[in-house]
């Protein structure tokens, strides 16, 4: 039987890919106790890097805010793993951290960050209201526009 969360990424026409393997020397996830650290993940369909450059400088902002939502699809492929397959187990969103590829004068990062924000709570329900932080930066790995990162309590 598909569990709700299932369902609702099923409704939201969300089919989880297959993981991207970490492009450097760390894990793409920890579980410590009922807590899932899941690495930063990037805007990446099949293994590749989707949305390249910087915010405001050949990126617009909606294209970075679909960047940041794809980046959460792409935490969920590995929250999904550190759950034994069963998204269910998701108790909370606790923390989101997004850091947008841009230059210095630009201030949208907020609403750049609502991509993966909107999609937790679209997915999640109140479970998936999260602190978070937002940060530009001048580059990312892979020239990435975006990368995010989470952390999730589960039972």
């Amino acid at each position: 039987m598909t569990g709700r969360i299932e369902m609702k990424l099923a409704e939201l026409g969300i089919s989880l890919p297959e993981p991207m393997p970490p492009i450097a020397n760390y894990l793409p996830y920890v579980v410590t106790g009922n807590l899932v650290v899941v690495s930063g993940q990037l805007p990446a369909v099949d293994g590749q890097v989707a949305v390249t450059g910087k915010v405001s400088w050949g990126v617009s902002v909606e294209a970075a805010k679909d960047a940041a939502r794809l980046c959460f699809v792409n935490i969920l492929v590995h929250l999904k793993a550190a759950c034994g397959g069963d998204l269910e187990r998701v108790k909370r969103v606790v923390r989101l951290g997004g850091f947008i590829a841009a230059p210095s004068d630009f201030n949208q990062h907020a609403v750049v960050m609502n991509g993966a924000s909107d999609l937790a709570v679209a997915i999640f329900g109140e479970a998936g209201r999260h602190a978070r932080s937002t940060i530009g930066v001048p580059s990312l790995p892979a020239d990435a526009a975006v990368e995010v990162e989470g952390m999730f309590e589960i039972e």
